[in-house]
């Protein structure tokens, strides 16, 4: 039985994003709600025992969001967003990636712990238009929730804002013993929680919304679905919530500050179960949270809200009373030890706008930033130096996730105690994090505002077996990407418009 209930959102309250001079509220759209669009599951190409074949392709389409005309937008599988993909731990997987877009775009696998660069999906691993690519993994890690966006730098932001960005279920035989909401589509949702603004005709139009610091939009998208609703039909409800906005926090809570219990994060399952009635979310973080619905009757609503705005209405429909109660413990975290003669690895986030960096650097894809054996764990101290109040830069490290031991020598937020990929650093603020690799490769890690990491808010970190040679990697580089793309948009080099070239621009870097 959960006694303590946590009534606040932890983060500092003067960073937080609202109180950004280019801060956009949201509203309430001029649209009738609809029901919540809940993707359908991928299904494979072909199983083979063990062995997994998927196809994932990056297309345009158009999308109804808006009554009137259909909105221009990009997905995987689909006209935006994609379908939710689901992975086992343990079986080996082969997916061909496929892009049917205008332009180069990449196919990062966000919290999966597979090998990098080309696998993981970064900068490096670049899929041209109408070509394809096979790349091919075996699952080591437990049972997450992941997502798959694009990530070619610098224009992340941009493809993402378009809409490549979707769900991944990372499955194992641990979760199967949990008594957890577990039927997809009925008491198991997936959520992705976006902001755009509609210009003329329902049209995106990302360039005219740009800010180095982030763009956001004024209107909500839950699942590409704009004033959604969801029909309840199960006591308990299993939310599996992902911040999939380029820029925007979402602050959370229920109308009538209704308690709902956490029981996992980005990488795992949390140890114990955590009830609150507040949850905030920085960009790419994911939250999974069970709303129990036993006091309601049918015709009820309740309101999920970031700050005063609200996002869904449930709509409390007849339902069986199940008196199973969540589980006291749901997993083991064994920490790896860290030998003491081992180094404190110190990374640096700071700026805003164009002044964005790490360690005082703006990143060069041809830099290897940082080097770390793989299985040595390791501590990391990030440190976020902007000024009070500034803003929260979450910060994310591909290819491993890692467990946060300390804010400023104090204890974890009491939700943090899972394993992570990504993680808000307070201005002023140092975040201890334990952190291990198990497979070799070139990983960047980075502030998660997609804007800044275009921005050059990056760095490289390259894994090595010290029992073995390295290998080399052909990592790209910026001219190499120049040209690409100049070829493909039919536009001089020193014409072409990607968000994050100001920022280079700004520190005096050739691009």
């Amino acid at each position: 039985m959960i006694e303590k209930v946590y009534t606040d959102y932890f983060f500092d309250e003067p960073a937080y994003d609202y109180h950004d001079a280019g801060y956009v509220p949201l509203e309430v759209a001029d649209a009738p709600e609809k029901p919540l669009a809940v993707p359908p599951l991928l299904e494979p190409d072909k199983i083979d025992g063990d062995d997994i074949y998927y196809t994932v392709t990056a297309e345009a389409g158009e999308t109804q969001l808006l009554p009137g005309a259909k909105t221009k937008t990009w997905g995987y599988n689909g006209t935006l967003l994609s379908p939710t993909i689901r992975f086992e731990n343990g079986k080996h997987y082969h997916v061909t990636l496929r892009n049917e877009l205008p332009e180069l775009t990449t196919f990062h696998w966000h919290g999966l712990n597979v090998s990098g660069p080309y696998v993981d999906g970064g900068c490096h691993a670049p899929v041209y238009p109408g070509e394809e690519k096979q790349i091919e993994f075996t699952l080591n890690q437990p049972a997450a929730m992941c997502w798959l966006h694009a990530h070619p730098c610098p224009s992340t932001a941009e493809q993402v804002w378009h809409g490549l960005a979707g769900i991944v279920y990372v499955t194992d035989k641990h979760e199967q013993t949990l008594v957890v909401p577990h039927e997809y589509g009925v008491d198991d949702i997936p959520l992705v929680l976006q902001d755009r603004r509609f210009h003329e005709n329902n049209q995106w139009d990302y360039r005219a919304d740009y800010d180095p610091d982030g763009v956001a939009g004024p209107t909500a998208m839950l699942n590409g679905t704009v004033r959604p609703y969801f029909d309840v039909t199960t006591t308990k409800l299993r939310l599996r919530m992902l911040d999939g906005a380029n820029r925007r926090e979402w602050r959370l809570h229920l109308s009538g500050d209704r308690p709902f219990t956490q029981i996992a994060s980005d990488g795992s399952y949390l140890p114990e179960p955590v009830q609150l009635t507040k949850v905030m979310m920085t960009c790419a973080e994911r939250v999974q949270i069970v709303i129990d619905f036993a006091d309601c009757k049918p015709g009820d609503t309740v309101t999920l809200y970031t700050d005063d705005a609200p996002l869904m209405t449930f709509r409390i429909h007849e339902f069986a009373k199940q008196n199973a109660e969540l589980p006291a413990h749901l997993l083991d975290i064994q920490a790896p030890t860290v030998n003491p003669q081992t180094p404190v690895r110190r990374i640096v986030m700071s700026g805003m706008d164009e002044t964005v960096a790490i360690d005082g650097k703006k990143f060069q894809m041809d830099r290897i930033d940082a080097q770390q054996p793989i299985g040595q764990a390791q501590y990391w101290d990030i440190v976020n130096t902007n000024d009070k109040p500034g803003m929260v830069h979450p910060f994310h490290c591909h290819g491993t996730q890692f467990l946060v031991v300390s804010r400023n020598g104090k204890a974890p937020y009491p939700n943090e105690h899972g394993y992570k990929d990504t993680m808000g650093v307070n201005p002023g603020e140092t975040v201890r994090l334990l952190v291990r690799f198990d497979l070799p490769g070139v990983y960047m890690y980075h502030c998660h505002i997609i804007e800044h990491e275009d921005g050059g808010m990056m760095a490289q970190i390259e894994t090595y077996d010290p029992s073995k040679p390295r290998p080399h990697y052909e990592l790209m580089t910026m001219d190499k990407l120049m040209q690409a793309l100049s070829e493909e948009r039919g536009v001089p080099m020193d014409q072409l418009w990607m968000g994050g070239m100001a920022s280079y621009e700004a520190m005096g870097m050739k691009m």
